[in-house]
């Protein structure tokens, strides 16, 4: 992988792991100084291997770049003088604080315990996943904009706020007790779920599937389910539908970047391992008596890796779409509810339901009035793909749409 596609990528899998840890070192109240270090040793990476090349292992550089700043500012920063000054007056630096443990091991720890730091209860929702996206993830201030559906400086008052607040009440960066994790866990789980549908279908960028995102937050909702104390049934059940979606990367788009509907996915080429996984985890996730959106969306993706088209498997999804809206409303529920509708009961209820939806900002919405009048007006199906046309972002969303529209001309 070349220099200028390599860097991206390890900031999006590099970034969130060493802030936590230095985070974790420093305190949370030192969250800037931490985000400077990383920022400068990725800035130091993008200088030097443009002029001399890709070191041996890039990320082990990224790794010895970042603990060197942070020995250098631990040394010679005043407000950690307390700390240090009886250690550089004897020229003998204690090893205990200046060694920054970049191991795979407290990696984990750290990013766990910054999970649900960052979902203080102090903070309010939106901080909680706002500062959880642009720490944990990486995410950069337009995305985390994007993902609320708000501008920059809202989520840049936000974040300031929120990195005060926690400064004020002296937040520490570990597991919380048992009592307070499951109060945690929803912004935590929330965070996850946003930044794997980010990479599922991207909304700040010009691609229709980023699946280091989602590998990402895989690797997040893992760490959950496997330590004992966050190892709760809606962490499975969201993992379960990380699984489920993950199957079917490889069909979702072709050769070309162009996006593949689901009827016209090619199932030889769904993951079977990540299906039985899928299962699993959402086996796991049937304990307890709390029925979570999660659990619904699992269930809904799992119908979803059965291809055959029966009257059964719609049924059954139209009724869970009815339970998930009833838990949580969305509009984007809603509107594939409409499709599962179409397919239980016909297209003519299902598009007078979807018209009721108004969702006249969104080119899924007029992709799917494009589909369901396909057969019975071709000429308003074709209005409903050029709106969508219109709206679509990624290059691979517009192509579709444009073989739909010729499809229904020719």
């Amino acid at each position: 992988m070349e220099e200028r596609q390599l860097l991206p990528h390890l900031f999006r899998t590099e970034y969130r792991k060493i802030i936590s840890v230095l985070c974790r070192h420093f305190g949370i109240e030192h969250i800037e100084t931490a985000e400077d270090i990383v920022s400068d040793t990725f800035l130091i990476a993008s200088e030097t291997w443009g002029l001399k090349g890709l070191p041996a292992n890039p990320t082990a550089w990224l790794y010895i770049v970042a603990k060197n700043k942070a020995k250098d500012f631990l040394k010679h920063q005043a407000v950690f003088s307390q700390k240090v000054a009886i250690a550089i007056k004897t020229s003998k630096v204690d090893e205990t604080i200046m060694d920054i443990d970049l191991s795979s091991q407290n990696i984990i720890d750290s990013q766990l315990q910054m999970m649900f730091a960052t979902c203080h209860p102090c903070i309010s929702t939106e901080a909680q996943v706002g500062l959880s996206l642009s720490i944990l993830c990486g995410f950069g201030v337009e995305e985390i904009a994007d993902a609320f559906l708000t501008n920059k400086e809202v989520i840049y008052k936000r974040l300031a706020r929120a990195k005060e607040k926690l400064r004020e009440e002296k937040v520490k960066i570990e597991l919380p007790v048992a009592s307070e994790i499951l109060g945690r866990m929803d912004a935590v789980l929330t965070t996850l779920y946003l930044l794997f549908s980010e990479g599922y279908y991207s909304t700040s960028q010009n691609t229709t599937l980023r699946k280091d995102l989602c590998i990402e937050a895989m690797r997040l909702n893992i760490m959950l389910v496997d330590n004992e104390k966050t190892n709760t049934p809606s962490a499975n059940a969201l993992l379960a539908l990380m699984c489920f979606h993950s199957s079917r990367f490889e069909a979702r788009t072709n050769e070309k970047g162009d996006s593949i509907l689901y009827e016209e996915q090619d199932e030889k080429l769904w993951n079977k391992e990540l299906i039985e996984k899928g299962e699993y985890y959402l086996n796991r996730a049937s304990t307890g008596n709390k029925l979570s959106k999660y659990h619904l969306e699992a269930a809904i993706a799992y119908w979803h890796t059965h291809k055959i088209d029966s009257q059964l498997k719609w049924e059954n999804i139209l009724q869970l779409y009815n339970k998930l809206l009833q838990i949580e409303y969305s509009p984007i529920a809603a509107l594939n509810r409409t499709y599962a509708l179409a397919k239980a009961n016909g297209v003519n209820e299902a598009i007078t339901e979807a018209e009721k939806l108004n969702l006249t900002g969104n080119h899924f919405y007029y992709t799917l009035l494009g589909e369901l009048y396909k057969t019975v007006d071709k000429l308003k199906a074709k209005e409903h793909f050029l709106s969508a046309l219109a709206l679509a972002k990624s290059p691979g969303d517009k192509q579709t749409l444009k073989s739909k529209i010729e499809q229904l001309t020719s």
